[in-house]
């Protein structure tokens, strides 16, 4: 999401014909909601004496969230790149053999990159979702409801930056690349399913009970 326009400027950008932004750059911003929450917490927690034992642990996540917020709305864009990079690719002439070949490498270079960004928002939400297990088990309990939708938040990005990566995989010639490219981020998006789904199980057990 390019941060300089306004809300309603990117859903109709979002809405309109144009392939980007599309679900590639949802999903980071996904990420970024996520860490925003997360973010949200953290300054519900830090200054309070309920929580003076946790202060400095939570001005350290809210350091590293803030951080993974930035690098979100950094993919995002970098995805839209990524896609404008594979369609010039397809634009390259193709008159002679030696067009033909640069045309077919620039496309499958511009491709893999297509593949590699989903595949950072993913490895990005792995790694900030034990930041927001600890804001839902430490945090401010006002607010844990919030940190259990971040955690929501990881998988929606995971799972939509996970499509873009088949898709993109999918285009390419190298199927060993693509292969090991689809491998590593199945495995972190079960990963980042699993500690979500235990996350939230433990949260709600916890509204219920109080």
């Amino acid at each position: 999401m390019n941060q300089s326009k306004t809300i309603n400027e990117y859903f109709s950008e979002l809405s309109s014909s144009s392939p980007t932004p599309g679900g590639g750059n949802v999903s980071a911003l996904c990420g970024a909601l996520a860490a925003s929450l997360g973010i949200m917490v953290c300054n519900l927690t830090i200054g309070k004496k309920k929580y003076e034992d946790a202060e400095e642990e939570f001005k350290q996540i809210k350091i590293k969230l803030e951080d993974y917020q930035k690098k979100f709305f950094e993919l995002s864009e970098k995805d839209n790149r990524a896609f404008n990079k594979v369609m010039e690719a397809f634009n390259l002439p193709k008159d002679t053999d030696e067009q033909k070949e640069n045309r077919s490498a620039k496309i499958e270079e511009a491709t893999f990159a297509a593949a590699e960004v989903p595949s950072e928002v993913i490895k990005s939400c792995y790694e900030i979702l034990p930041l927001i297990k600890t804001v839902s088990e430490k945090g401010n309990k006002n607010s844990i409801s919030d940190a259990g939708v971040a955690a929501l938040l990881t998988v929606s990005s995971a799972q939509g930056a996970y499509l873009n990566v088949l898709i993109n995989c999918q285009s390419l010639k190298n199927q060993t690349l693509a292969d090991e490219l689809r491998k590593q981020s199945g495995i972190l998006v079960d990963e980042i399913i699993s500690v979500s789904q235990l996350i939230n199980s433990t949260i709600i057990s916890r509204l219920i009970s109080s």
